[in-house]
């Protein structure tokens, strides 16, 4: 079998531009593929477009990738499974070409948040929640001005509200991260989502988790991993002058209510009758049915981790915690022990994988392969490697700079 090595295909660096996702067939030889986007070529409302940014997460991949290796590799009917689903990317994706997908994650949040993006949704109930929802939340808040609402529907009368003593909390987090105002918007509009009488509840918590997110008491130039509240006014580097921590949620609340509406409402026009299940659990121990392919983009060795991120969101929503299950957590770091541990657990989950799938079906896996991993964790696996392609990444967000290089693995089940 030839090596790694031998199998490796530099993604293209001629005179062309880069690829276009729609453009790509099974005919498009992987030479061809030209992956290294630049910000001109695959701007960030094209990387985020419609439901992937109903909320923030760090460590995804971009759809455009996804898509390109779905029109390579898969056709309609077909069923392609994402063994660490993360935010849902590769089913989104995926349900848009009428494929079939099966995703796992340990992460709670991550289950809801793929959920929330993949389901598919009466329009006009889903505004009539999100409007009734928002509606009384701000009743409860009568000092916030009420807004234009988001549609002109008539917004249908509800119960009166539940008595403000309701709305509290004895979460150290969520007193020590949350101005007291901020907090009882957060836990009102929680309190409203608890009572049962919406369908579209975990949607209604994406919102909820993406308005936490930014209500928290922390710097604007730091919401991925704040290392403790800011409650003092401080220089703020995205806005050039002083500036002070956030006091309140329900603009962060009425901002995202309009903004997922108007993304579930893009994504309905382009998503089909493809099935997509998403499962709560370990793709160690995975019960696929049959797949015909796998691609995923796995946690690095040591350098996320994916339960923390989220803190806020599994403080508030009260979500189960199994970030012991995660691989590679940064928690865990990057010794030579953590890496045996991080091959070991791969081998695991794609060994699994493979179970379901038949010969000559093919796994891409999208991964910074710094500690040179993937090499071992193929000759374990015994897959045929098709190609190896690497990709130079000279995008970053926030105030993370600097550039770098993943790989993408296609490796074929002998």
């Amino acid at each position: 079998m030839p090596t790694n090595e031998e199998k490796r295909v530099v993604a293209y660096q001629g005179e062309s531009e880069p690829t276009i996702a729609e453009t790509v067939t099974s005919d498009t030889p992987l030479e061809m593929l030209n992956l290294n986007w630049r910000e001109q070529d695959l701007p960030e409302r094209l990387r985020t477009k419609h439901v992937h940014r109903l909320h923030p997460y760090l460590g995804k991949y971009v759809p455009q990738l996804v898509e390109i290796f779905l029109r390579k590799f898969f056709k309609a009917g077909d069923v392609v499974a994402d063994p660490f689903m993360g935010s849902g990317t590769t089913l989104v994706q995926a349900n848009e070409l009428g494929i079939n997908s099966v995703g796992y994650d340990v992460s709670a949040f991550n289950v809801i948040l793929a959920r929330a993006k993949t389901q598919r949704y009466d329009l006009k109930k889903l505004t009539y929640e999100i409007n009734d929802i928002l509606r009384k939340t701000k009743q409860k808040h009568r000092h916030i001005p009420f807004a234009s609402e988001i549609v002109q529907l008539p917004l249908f009368p509800s119960e009166e509200v539940a008595d403000s003593s309701l709305f509290q909390s004895s979460d150290t987090y969520l007193t020590s991260w949350f101005a007291p105002q901020a907090l009882h918007e957060l836990l009102t509009y929680l309190e409203f989502i608890r009572t049962g009488q919406y369908e579209y509840a975990d949607l209604l918590r994406v919102i909820l988790s993406r308005s936490a997110r930014s209500a928290r008491l922390t710097t604007h130039f730091d919401l991925d991993f704040p290392k403790k509240p800011q409650t003092e006014p401080y220089h703020c580097y995205k806005h050039s002058r002083i500036c002070a921590p956030t006091t309140e949620a329900m603009k962060f609340i009425e901002r995202y209510s309009q903004d997922t509406l108007k993304r579930v409402s893009e994504y309905s026009l382009l998503q089909t009758m493809a099935s997509t299940c998403i499962e709560h659990g370990d793709s160690r121990f995975a019960e696929y049915g049959h797949i015909d392919g796998v691609i995923t983009s796995p946690p690095y060795v040591g350098l996320i981790n994916y339960h923390e991120q989220h803190a806020y969101a599994y403080h508030l929503l009260g979500l189960e915690d199994r970030r012991t299950e995660e691989i590679g957590a940064a928690a865990e770091g990057s010794s030579q022990r953590a890496k045996k541990a991080y091959v070991e657990a791969m081998v695991a989950v794609f060994g699994r994988a493979l179970q379901f799938m038949s010969q000559g079906n093919r796994m891409i896996v999208v991964a910074g392969d710094r500690a040179n991993l993937y090499g071992q964790i193929a000759s374990k696996l015994h897959v045929e490697v098709e190609a190896v392609l690497e990709r130079h990444v000279n995008r970053r967000t926030g105030r993370r700079s600097g550039e770098f290089y993943e790989s993408i693995f296609i490796w074929r089940k002998s």
